[in-house]
């Protein structure tokens, strides 16, 4: 026979220890417990809306003929017509090869050479050598591009330039080349100039991340007999690694955004179809002949292009690595 089981009331004060809280308690309960954090934030939510979120309402130009006499609701509206101008413009189809092609490169570049230095930086075992190394390498990070281009140019003269100087004296070329006046030439000499200016900036990054990494692990490598390339390659790369990721998907999410200065102050008329970029058009197109209209559609075709690619390249290394930005 089956013993009856009686079970026993749970008190109200149990049930309701019991119960979730709700969401918007548990949002209040949050905001009261770190009430300083979200006052310390109020002013930089304040700044991203007024100058990122506030401005898009400028968008609408691209839509319209835009007139600056007129308001808002007399605006003559187009549609897409400044977009179709757009992609039929063989101006703009040049402009976007010059900014892939110096993006591209830069990409590459700006990771290759950064990790390399600061691998060989973290490699160094006398301290001083490694600091000096490290404070002159990131000094051209302050300086104006207007002062680099100048040096640049300087240095690649066809007159007295140190680089045709040391060519000459090895022998390797019989006259001087005019490095700014070849067209074919200027891609690689934004990246190079690029290149000698970020280096030793972007390369604190990788040195911070680096020192994250745990002196044991390395120190069990040497007891197993490992080399030093092998430390760099089995423990060095692998913990940097989500670093690496994170600034990768930042990179090219920002592809179409390189920017104009470097370009701009490199440039000269010989080498205009090497050097225009999508900035650099919008610039010429949209203010210099005041169509703002068309201007306005440049950049919202950059803006839509690097929110495609961010998700994209987000997407494939969430799927890949299992990690991501987002």
């Amino acid at each position: 026979m089956k013993a009856d089981t009686v079970t026993a009331p749970i008190p109200p004060d149990t049930r309701m220890r019991h119960k979730k809280p709700a969401s918007g308690g548990r949002v209040w309960r949050n905001f009261k417990n770190q009430k300083y954090l979200w006052m310390m934030s109020i002013p930089f939510v304040i700044w991203a809306f007024v100058f990122s979120y506030l401005p898009l309402w400028g968008w609408t130009m691209a839509f319209q003929k835009y007139k600056p006499a007129r308001g808002f609701f007399e605006q003559e509206w187009v549609g897409f017509d400044h977009f179709k101008t757009l992609f039929s413009d063989s101006q703009f189809l040049l402009a976007l090869r010059n900014t892939l092609a110096m993006s591209g490169m830069g990409l590459v570049a700006g990771f290759i050479f950064p990790i390399t230095f600061a691998i060989l930086l973290n490699e160094v075992r006398l301290g001083i050598f490694k600091r000096f190394a490290q404070t002159v390498s990131y000094l051209p990070h302050f300086v104006s591009w207007v002062v680099a281009a100048g040096i640049v140019t300087k240095m690649l003269s066809s007159e007295n330039g140190l680089v045709n100087d040391i060519l000459l004296g090895i022998g390797f070329i019989d006259s001087p080349i005019q490095f700014m006046a070849q067209g074919h030439l200027f891609w690689g000499i934004v990246t190079l100039s690029d290149v000698w200016k970020e280096t030793g900036w972007n390369a604190i990054i990788y040195l911070a991340a680096i020192s994250g990494i745990g002196p044991e692990l390395y120190e069990a490598s040497r007891v197993d007999g490992a080399s030093r390339l092998r430390q760099v390659w089995h423990i060095t790369l692998p913990g940097i690694r989500p670093t690496i990721i994170v600034l990768l998907i930042m990179s090219i999410g920002n592809l179409l955004n390189i920017g104009f200065e470097k370009q701009f102050l490199l440039q000269n008329n010989l080498v205009t179809d090497y050097s225009q970029v999508l900035d650099l058009y919008s610039l010429k197109y949209g203010l210099g002949m005041a169509r703002y209209s068309y201007g306005t559609a440049i950049n919202i075709f950059n803006s839509v292009i690097s929110v495609i690619l961010l998700f994209t390249i987000n997407g494939i290394f969430k799927r890949t690595t299992k990690e991501s930005l987002l």
